[in-house]
Order: structure tokens, then sequence, then C-alpha cells
């Protein structure tokens, strides 16, 4: 269940400068230079879907849940949504926010000041709980269902859930920061922070070539997403138009996020040698081939046995339990971020992954798969998952619309 989006879709549309400066000057030179590449990478925020689900990978990102204010209903949220549309907006451009701050202050941070929008995507979503204090209970998607308990859950309920939930990601930690200061401004009095999870990837350009990024543990992790390119990708992680009851339509081109975060027990994961942690996972460590052999991208073989006769993809290795040709076709769109917190109580690392997996239908998605890997997964003796959350995400917002305006204004 642990992976990363290696694919650009069509809906993560990216703008960069040709030519563009690739680091700092020797010495200070106040004529205007352009931006370097990653600075000058633009995601569009108006689209068929929200960015932030099929957009590369990010260096940087923080995920926040509000909770509305007592008192706060549908009008204030809707007015809080268009807020947070057009404030996400300004800044995925690279532009400032001044003139619009909910608390009053109508200027902008100048945290990002000097920086493009280094590939910056904001992205809104509503837990169960947001319709019943909007008086949208009826409008409730039934994809929003709670999740089920699993034996492997150590869950905080403080650091779960929420009504409503922001995402954001950008491959410059000052430009994500600044978003990040923006929303909470922006919330003002309409909605208060539930919890806050900051998290990293590796930047664009530090490998030799572009390659699926390590998790904390070292593995390649992603390498089974679902690709854009894939006949049966819109299928698998979009909610499609034309829902059976009218009364969901407002979630079409949206999708589910399922939010984890899971914390590698990384002392006692670096305690294995190296083959035995990639009898664990069911890939080699060096370039995430299959123990059934091949490259990163070659078909897992999950008959083929050794000349011992055992299976060379263990019974219980994490990669066979969670492929979709063991879970029914079951798949989702893993994009996470690695997080680390510093140094828990007794010692050990607190650092892991916050997982975020994209999906049409968690119950035909992350559901099936995470039951199956709570039965045996090789690998859950190393993971603790210690948060949760299940989120509706609206489709993108049209030119002139806000994002959930099609719910909130029905």
């Amino acid at each position: 269940m642990l992976g990363t989006a290696g694919a650009a879709g069509a809906t993560g549309l990216m703008i960069g400068a040709a030519g563009g400066a690739t680091g700092y000057a020797a010495t200070r030179d106040d004529a205007p230079t352009a931006l370097a590449s990653i600075g000058s990478s633009e995601v569009m925020f108006h689209g068929k879907h929200q960015p932030g689900i099929t957009t590369p990978l990010q260096a940087s990102g923080h995920l926040i849940a509000f909770d509305l204010a007592p008192g706060a209903g549908r009008k204030e949220a809707a007015a809080l949504m268009r807020r947070w549309s057009a404030a996400a907006q300004r800044l995925m451009a690279g532009e400032p926010t001044a003139g619009g701050a909910a608390d009053g202050t109508g200027h902008d941070t100048g945290i990002a000041l000097d920086a493009g929008p280094s590939s910056l995507t904001v992205t809104f979503g509503f837990g169960a709980t947001f319709f019943e204090r909007t008086g949208l209970a009826g409008r409730r998607p039934p994809g929003l269902d709670p999740l089920p308990p699993f034996s492997a859950d150590h869950l905080d309920t403080a650091r779960s859930n929420g009504d409503l939930w922001v995402q954001i990601g950008a491959d410059d930690a000052l430009v994500a920061f600044h978003a990040l200061r923006a929303v909470q401004k922006e919330a003002a009095s309409t909605a208060t922070v539930r919890w806050q999870m900051n998290g990293f990837n590796r930047t664009p350009g530090a490998t030799a070539k572009p390659m699926t990024a390590r998790n904390l543990m070292g593995q390649i992790d992603g390498t089974g997403n679902p690709k854009p390119a894939d006949n049966d990708f819109d299928r698998r992680v979009f909610v499609p138009s034309g829902a059976d009851d009218a009364k969901y339509e407002w979630l079409a081109g949206g999708s589910y996020a399922v939010v984890r975060r899971i914390r590698m027990l990384l002392d006692d994961w670096e305690k294995l040698p190296v083959e035995r942690q990639e009898r664990v996972i069911g890939r080699r460590k060096a370039d995430g081939a299959p123990l059934s052999g091949g490259t990163e991208t070659t078909e897992m073989d999950l008959d083929k046995a050794g000349p011992d006769g055992r299976l060379l993809i263990p019974d219980n290795a994490h990669a066979r339990i969670s492929s979709p040709e063991r879970n029914s076709g079951a798949a989702m769109l893993r994009r996470p971020f690695s997080y680390h917190d510093g140094i828990a109580a007794d010692g050990t690392p607190d650092a892991g992954l916050l997982f975020i997996c994209w999906q049409a239908d968690p119950l035909r998605g992350f559901v099936p798969v995470q039951r199956k890997l709570d039965r045996g997964d090789a690998l859950s003796p190393f993971l603790r998952h210690e948060a949760s959350g299940l989120f509706a995400v609206p489709g993108g917002a049209a030119s002139g619309e806000y994002v959930g305006q099609r719910l909130l204004e029905s």
C-alpha cells in the first residue's frame, strides 16, 4: 500500500519556461533573470479534475484538516470555499494573495517573494461530518461511509478525519508554506485547524534521470501505480458523471482520498539484511525489479519458483498481497509524502509515510486491499497506522467557479 505517482496526468498540466537559469549566480546581479525551471513550472487550477491528483510528486507537502466553527453552516462554508479557491488560483499562478485575506490583514505574507509557481497545487476535500454540519446530509455520497477497523490500526482520533481537508504540494518548501499560511488565514473564524501534517519527497532533478521515488525504508515505491495512459485509469480513479442518483452528480470528475499516517519502525526494519527486506517486499531493493526477474516495470510472475521449489515472490510478500491480480483488480493511485517528526519518547524515529490514495470508490479500492494486507502482509510488523481520514474530493472548478460550488449552491 506504499507508493508514489509515477507519471504526469493530462489533468496536471505543467507549464515551464524554456532555457531558464539552472542555479544561483556566483555574484549578485540586480538585472532580471529567468526563473530556474523548477520555479517556473505551473499547474493549472481550473479543469475537469482538481490539481494534485495526477500531478507528478512534489518535493514538499502539507496536509491540513479543519472543522467548521460552531454556528458556521452551508452559507459560511460556501464563502470559505470561494475564498480558498480564489487564493489557490492566485498562488498556483505564482501571484501574491494581497487584498483577499478574510482575517482583515489585506496583505500578502511575503513568504514566497521572488519564487515562481514551483508546481504548487492546492486540493480540497470534504469529510463525512461536513455534510451534517452544512445541512447537506442527504447529499453525502455512499463512498464516505466510515472505513472499517483494521487490526494494525493504532489511530489517534485527534489526528484523524475532519470536516474539510486540504492537500498542498510544491517543489519549493517556502512556496508550499506560503500556501499553507494563506489557507489558514482565509479560514479565519469560519473553520479551525483539526490537525496538520508535513511531508517531503525527492526534489525533481536530484537523480541523473527521472525515476520512481524511494520511501524512508529505501525501497523504490510506486511501480505498480495505474498510469493516466491506461484505458481504465479514469474508471479506477475518478467518479464518473451520470450518477445513478442525481443528488451525487456534484462529485462527477472528483475522487475519494484515503489519508493514513503510517509510521515506519525503521530501527527494526534496518536490522534486517537486504535479502530479507527484499523478500518482505517482493522486489529488489537496488532497482525495484520483482524477485521473479526482469526490470522494475516487468510484470510480476507470481507463480515462478526457484531451484528449491519455493516461490520467488513469497506468499506473504507485500507486492504480491497488494497486487490487483490478488484483489479482483482493485487498484488505486497512491501519491504519498514521507514525513519525519523528530525522535519519539522511546528514542526511535517518528518517521514514515503520509499515505494518500485516490480512487473512484474506496470500498472497491482501498478497503479490500487493506483488508487483505491486514490478514498477512510481511511488511505489517514494520508499520503502525496512527491516523486515518476519508474525504470526498469534488471535481475541478470550471473558469468562474469555486471548488464545491455544485454541491453548496444546488
